[in-house]
Parts: structure tokens; C-alpha cells; sequence
């Protein structure tokens, strides 16, 4: 008979996701809610991708940038929703330890770049309402990629350092996650290591991986309100805000749901309000992007509605 810590030492090959619910009858109505949810979410998103393609009056700075925020929404619910309808399905819910810390680490990489992508959207904003003469040559092509190949990096960078410091983590029992995805907070709880470094890391980058683009995106605006109430007509007043108004908004659900996901790190249990803020943020953040983009852009809905019925862009 194994002694208390010779069990203790046994490694951990799989985890538990609970899921949303954990009451049979009620499965197939969350499978068919987060379907439609999900289409609903990739069907919304390669819609302003296609509309930003074709039409020309939306190869701007802005919506370069957009087009590439629609492509991080596609990807973060597809890293997460797809293996939890497979999981409804097939009514397995074990997920093996490397396919957990994959999805750690891919969750972490699009939702790090967003942040970057985000702080880029309000630069630009500022450039382009504070700075408009030299708009052009600071908001360049070159300078475009530039911001998101920085961003990519970046969040590349974050997401393989939490990556790579969970795995030093000994996983000894129980595996069970309260969850319906993989995440820090919930694996923290399982670890039978201190996991004291760990959060001190988390808190650390994710100052610089929020914090800073956060205070960038208070700076920026803060600069632009400035200036949009020194415009003395109150129809330019309207027009500059009204470009503004969708990307504050989408900064706010963004940061909100994420602040609220992380704050409660290290308390002593994860409850099911958890799993309200993680569909925040993996499905109704980017479902919600581009209703909100699209819902007071003319330009937009006149491309996206080109778009369905197949017809030519104006020149």
C-alpha cells in the first residue's frame, strides 16, 4: 500500500473540465446556446474581414487594424468553444495535461496581442484627431505592421512565460476544474507547489501586458477629448467622438471582464461567477465586436451589406 506521499508525488496526465453545467438535461441546451453563439461570433467577425477587404474606403489605419482585431476574435473563441462542445458531445471531460497547457498558452497569446492591438486602435485615434498633418507619414503602411508584429511579439513573450512557469508546477490530485477551459487562476488552485512566484509573475506582466496599454489608452483619449472640445461646431464635435465611441466601448467590456476575471486570484475558492466573466471573455467579447463596429459606421454596413448580396464595391 503506497504511503500518503508517495501518492502525493503521483503526476497528474489529465484534468477534469466540469463545464458550465453540470445537470445532464441541461447540456444540450448550452451545446446548441454556444453553437449558435459561436457561428454567430465567426460569421460576424469574417464578415467586417471581408467588408474591410473589398471595400476601399476602409483601407485606412483604423480598419487595418480592426480587420486584424476580427481575426484575434476568431481565434480566441475558436481556441476554447470547439472543444467544449466536442466535450458535450462525446460527455468526456477529461482533457490530457499538454492539451491544457496549450490551450493556456494560445488563450493568453490572442488575448495578449488584443491588448497591444487595442492601445494601437486609440494611437491612431490620437493621430488622427490630434495630429491630423502628420496623420499620413506617422500612421504609415510600415508603421501598421510594425505595431502588430510588435504586438504579436510581445503577447508571444507573456503567454510563453506563464506557459513555460506552469509547467514547473507539481500537479499531485485532485484534477478537477470548475471550468470549461484551462486557464491560470483554476490550475493555481490544483497545484500542490507553491504557486507564490507564479502569481507574483502574473501580477508583474500583467502590469506591463495591461497595465501599461490601459494608462496608453486613458493618455490617448484623454488627449483627443481635449481637442474634440476645442472644435467649435457641435456637428464636429459629434463626428470625431462618434469614431471614437466603438473602440471605448469594446476597451471597456475588454478590460472590464479581464480585470474581474484576475482580481480574485488567490482567494480561497473559484466559484461559478468565474465562469460568468470567462465567457466574457472568450464569446461575448468577440461577439460583440462587430455588432458594436458596425452598429454607427455607415461606411461599414454599406460594405458589409455589399458584401451579402454580392454586389461590386463603389469606386
Amino acid at each position: 500500500m503506497k504511503s500518503k506521499f508517495e501518492y502525493n508525488r503521483t503526476a497528474i496526465t489529465e484534468f477534469i473540465l466540469l463545464g458550465l453545467v453540470e445537470t445532464p438535461d441541461l447540456r444540450p441546451v448550452v451545446f446548441v446556446v454556444f453553437l449558435l453563439s459561436y457561428l454567430l461570433t465567426v460569421g460576424g467577425n469574417r464578415s467586417i474581414l471581408a467588408a474591410i477587404l473589398v471595400e476601399p474606403k476602409l483601407h485606412t489605419p483604423m480598419y487595418f487594424f480592426l480587420g486584424n482585431l476580427s481575426v484575434l476574435d476568431i481565434g480566441c473563441i475558436t481556441v476554447t468553444i470547439p472543444s467544449m462542445l466536442a466535450r458535450l458531445l462525446s460527455h468526456k471531460r477529461t482533457v490530457p495535461y499538454g492539451a491544457c497547457l496549450t490551450q493556456l498558452f494560445f488563450f493568453h497569446l490572442l488575448v495578449g496581442v488584443d491588448c497591444f492591438l487595442l492601445t494601437a486602435m486609440a494611437y491612431d485615434r490620437f493621430l488622427a484627431i490630434c495630429q491630423p498633418l502628420t496623420y499620413s507619414t506617422r500612421m504609415s503602411q510600415t508603421v501598421q505592421r510594425i505595431l502588430v508584429a510588435v504586438s504579436w511579439a510581445l503577447a508571444f513573450t507573456n503567454a510563453l512565460t506563464h506557459t513555460v512557469a506552469i509547467s514547473t508546477l507539481n500537479f499531485c490530485g485532485p484534477n478537477v476544474i470548475n471550468h470549461f477551459y484551462c486557464d491560470l487562476p483554476q490550475l493555481f488552485q490544483l497545484s500542490c507547489s507553491s504557486t507564490q512566484l507564479n502569481e507574483l509573475l502574473l501580477f508583474a506582466v500583467g502590469f506591463i501586458m495591461a497595465g501599461t496599454p490601459l494608462a496608453l489608452i486613458v493618455t490617448s483619449y484623454a488627449h483627443v477629448t481635449a481637442a474634440v472640445l476645442r472644435i467649435r461646431s457641435a456637428e464636429g464635435r459629434k463626428k470625431a467622438f462618434s469614431t471614437c465611441g466603438s473602440h471605448l466601448t469594446v476597451v471597456a467590456i475588454f478590460y472590464g471582464s479581464g480585470i474581474f476575471n484576475y482580481m480574485r486570484l488567490g482567494s480561497a475558492k473559484l466559484s461559478d461567477k468565474d465562469k460568468a466573466f470567462g465567457i466574457f471573455n472568450t464569446v461575448i467579447n468577440p461577439m460583440l465586436n462587430p455588432i458594436i463596429y458596425s452598429l454607427r459606421n455607415p461606411d461599414v454596413q454599406g460594405a458589409l451589406w455589399r458584401v451579402l448580396m454580392g454586389r461590386r464595391p463603389l469606386a
